[in-house]
């Protein structure tokens, strides 16, 4: 129990550290984090990661020594950056801790001392002034005049009021003051704080994979199935002609090596890696690899209003005098000289007037420097007009009166200068300024100005009244009555310049846009709509029918609602969760505190770099560093870049390992020689799987790729007729192979001309299919061929080797060939060329039905 004296003379030393005891310490408790090393483990615990390391196994039976160091290089490489990803995310507790301040002032024993924020506890009476940073949660038990920024809590944009005897006398735990003095009975400290319950929905939160990891791990799966059937079919076959035993476990063995992909994992790594370099030249960091491959299958994009879509810079957009609006454009400023006088002279805004510009000169509450920069836009002329006056009395702003008066010394003579709530201040106006003169303010035009102010609210204006009065001036009650009414002033937090093009974007990319904010439901909807985020009132809600609904029933409201005002943090986690629920892949974007449950809750996070705090940042999986909504857009179409070059690559490689496995197995079905030796299976997977396949990592995206629907969440890597195409491109490059060491067998040219022959058809399929893979909707003839000229490279790379393993001594005994005639190229080249020609004259024609 608090003895009243406690808030006199503050706790004792004793009775404080006793409460420590009790209470705890005033500090954000994490729960048991995974050491680093069963972290660093855990990395190992993934399917494709197992069929990599048997690969290793496989190649190190087979003496292939290079290949296992390769593969095991790979397989180290992967864990350490998935630890290095993971190890970060586990920071987002420590960035909370940090918005704390560090000191406090308290009254203890009666004296001011100042104590570290990790011993104020229940009971004490912390003292807070403008600029302070509030050390826990409590009540307001002295003071006037106080302002509290809470948007790291709420995502309002609007200073909050504070008073002794109102409904706004909680103070909360990283919340920052504005202007005024007082004294703060601490309530809750801890965990037991609004930032504390934040703290402890972020930790509740699990991290889930992203929709590439899951289906790379079905792949893996495929391809150890696919492996063993390999070694066990060939094997057997064999030994049932007849043949060697040993040799044909090692021929199983090499087919087994041929059909894994072993470089699948490093090349979708290295794909994920150039496109997180790329996304930094487009101002986006990405913090997880998958990040950018998520975002390209993104269907819902939640995002904060304020300083996200809006400025987070509260502006004056109309102003209404003599009974008419007047509309202030970009770079505009008034030109009402009373309206001037009152708005600037009767203001609290804190002035550095040794800053570089007006904006980093003004300090305080957004809409009392909105009120200065709707007059001056240059710091010093501010300066000069300011040394003209004097203030000599003031009544400040409260919750009741809602209003704010000074009395100012003008040339000699004092003039009252009032400003606040317009309906307040309408009633003890007795005179309104029309037109340079003063009249009966009369009952039926304040009706009038009354209506042409809620038609400005209705717009999401905040609007502040003016009035004046320069007779008759007494000090105390009487001196806020018979005022002279002048105008209003509306603000807004404006929209970003660029989100409305970026909205429209994200629509033509088949991505919805939903925005969620503390903000009035009024304010919310007039800059969603503005944006083209929503068309009525239909498709908005507030945070208090949010609560009176089950989880259900939101999954239901969530397909039609845009727009969520006025929600906590508790609310937009019951958000992100109801779009998941629904088949969605949810991006959250925030910069406040309160965004981050909801930032880690959602497929990928997106935190503001400029304006984010640390914990937001922590908690996400990218972030802005231009804090720009259109950033979001060139995230999301360079996530389907990477996808789609990925699922160039898997349908590039699998194609071609198919083919090299049905060669063998084929030739075995129908007691054929062996069409291949080992080697030679190892060369074709060392000149073909490597480079050109990483280059097709880089490929640049077709033209349209913005015009087609996000894939859903559920999508299999394979869909949109990857696995026809694989299957259809790999049977027959096999055939196509196993046809060119038939015509070698045929013509009687010698065992190991044939199965050169053979080599040659297959790597040179491989390399004009490559080709191919470049696109899924368009041919070869429709793709200019230089435009990924690392690709030309690769395969030229390729090409030199074959030659090399074809034509030099040296290679020709390693990998048992002979030098090739000119007729025998003839038949290499029909064989290897026929297929893919067929295949694009038919894309060609579908090119041209489709451009009709």
């Amino acid at each position: 129990m608090i003895r009243e004296n406690e808030l006199i003379y503050g706790l004792t030393e004793k009775e404080a550290g006793r409460r420590n005891e009790t209470f705890g310490y005033n500090e954000l408790e994490e729960k048991k984090k995974t050491s680093a090393i069963a972290l660093f483990l855990s990395q190992f615990n993934d399917f494709i990661i197992w069929v990599l390391i048997g690969a290793t196994v496989i190649s190190g039976i087979m003496g292939q020594k290079a290949d296992a160091i390769t593969i095991m290089i790979i397989v180290i490489i992967n864990a350490i950056l998935g630890f290095a990803q993971e190890y970060k995310t586990e920071k987002s507790l420590e960035a909370l801790k940090s918005l704390s301040a560090p000191t406090c002032k308290v009254i203890r024993d009666g004296g001011v001392k100042v104590i570290n924020t990790r011993y104020v506890t229940v009971g004490d009476v912390v003292i807070l002034e403008a600029g302070d940073k509030v050390p826990a949660d409590g009540e307001l038990i002295d003071g006037m005049n106080i302002v509290v920024d809470e948007s790291i809590l709420s995502g309002e944009s609007v200073g909050v009021n504070k008073g002794v005897t109102d409904k706004n006398k909680k103070i909360y735990m990283g919340t920052t003051v504005l202007k005024g003095k007082g004294l703060v009975k601490v309530n809750y400290i801890g965990m037991d704080t609004e930032m504390g319950k934040i703290a402890n929905m972020i930790q509740e939160i699990e991290a889930e994979r992203s929709p590439l990891k899951e289906k790379l791990d079905s792949l893996g799966e495929i391809l150890v199935i696919m492996c063993v059937v390999i070694c066990a079919v060939v094997t057997i076959l064999g030994i049932i002609r007849g043949n060697n035993v040993a040799e044909m476990f090692l021929l199983g063995v090499s087919l087994a090596v041929a059909a894994i992909p072993e470089g699948l994992a490093a090349i979708v790594t290295v794909a994920l890696a150039l496109g997180v370099n790329r996304m930094i030249k487009r101002n986006a960091l990405v913090r997880k690899l998958p990040a950018v491959e998520t975002l390209g299958c993104t269907s819902i994009i939640c995002s904060d209003k304020t300083g996200t879509l809006t400025q987070n810079k509260m502006t004056v957009k109309e102003v209404y005098t003599s009974g008419k609006g007047m509309l202030l454009d970009k770079g505009k400023l008034c030109t009402n000289e009373i309206l001037k006088k009152i708005f600037v002279l009767c203001n609290d805004t804190n002035y550095d007037f040794n800053a570089s510009n007006l904006d980093k000169g003004l300090n305080g509450d957004p809409t009392e420097t909105a009120l200065v920069t709707m007059f001056f836009d240059d710091l010093q002329k501010l300066k000069l007009y300011l040394s003209q006056y004097q203030r000599v009395y003031e009544i400040p702003f409260d919750s009741n009166r809602k209003m704010m008066s000074v009395i100012v010394k003008d040339k000699g003579r004092e003039i009252c200068l009032v400003k606040g709530a317009p309906e307040k201040l309408i009633e003890r106006c007795s005179h309104i300024l029309e037109n340079g003169r003063v009249t009966t303010f009369e009952p039926s035009k304040k009706k009038k100005v009354m209506e042409d102010i809620d038609k400005m609210s209705n717009k999401a204006l905040r609007c502040i009244g003016a009035a004046y009065k320069d007779t008759n001036i007494t000090k105390g009650s009487s001196l806020e009555r018979n005022l002279i009414f002048v105008g209003v002033a509306g603000s807004i937090d404006p929209p970003r310049i660029e989100a409305k093009d970026s909205v429209l974007k994200c629509r033509l990319a088949g991505v919805t846009p939903v925005m969620i904010t503390g903000d009035h439901k009024n304010t919310a909807y007039a800059i969603a709509e503005e944006l083209g985020i929503c068309k009525d009132q239909s498709q908005v809600i507030t945070g208090d029918e949010i609560e009176s609904i089950s989880d259900k029933e939101l999954r239901e409201k969530v397909k039609k609602i845009r727009v969520f005002a006025r929600v906590s943090p508790n609310h937009k986690l019951r958000i992100v969760q109801a779009f998941k629920k629904n088949g969605n892949i949810v991006a959250m974007t925030g910069d406040g505190v309160n965004d981050a449950p909801a930032i880690k809750e959602a497929d990928i996070g997106v935190a503001m770099g400029i304006s984010g705090t640390d914990v937001t940042k922590e908690a996400s999986s990218m972030i802005l560093m231009d804090d720009n909504f259109k950033t979001i857009v060139s995230a999301v179409e360079e996530g389907r870049v990477i996808y789609d070059n990925i699922r160039k690559f898997i349908r590039y490689l699998l194609s071609c390992n198919l083919g090299e496995v049905l060669t063998m197995f084929l030739a075995s079905l129908f007691y054929l020689p062996t069409p291949l030796a080992p080697i030679q299976i190892l060369f074709v997977n060392l000149a073909t799987d490597g480079l050109p396949a990483i280059a097709l990592g880089v490929d640049p995206p077709d033209a349209d790729i913005m015009s087609q629907r996000p894939r859903q969440r559920n999508e299999s890597i394979f869909a949109r007729g990857l696995t026809e195409k694989i299957l259809v491109r790999g049977t027959l490059i096999g055939l196509c192979t196993l046809f060119a060491f038939m015509a070698g067998i045929y013509f009687d040219l010698g065992m190991t001309t044939a199965r050169t022959m053979a080599l040659s058809t297959l790597v040179l399929s491989q390399l004009i299919h490559v080709f191919e893979c470049r696109s899924e909707r368009h041919s070869i003839f429709k793709i200019k061929l230089f435009t990924n000229p690392y690709l030309v490279g690769a395969v030229a790379i390729s090409l030199i080797m074959l030659l090399c393993a074809i034509y030099m001594p040296f290679f020709r005994a390693i990998f048992h060939t002979s030098a090739l005639q000119l007729s025998q190229w003839g038949i290499v080249v029909f064989f290897s060329g026929i297929i893919a020609l067929i295949n694009s004259v038919y894309l060609y024609i579908q090119d041209r039905r489709r451009d009709r």
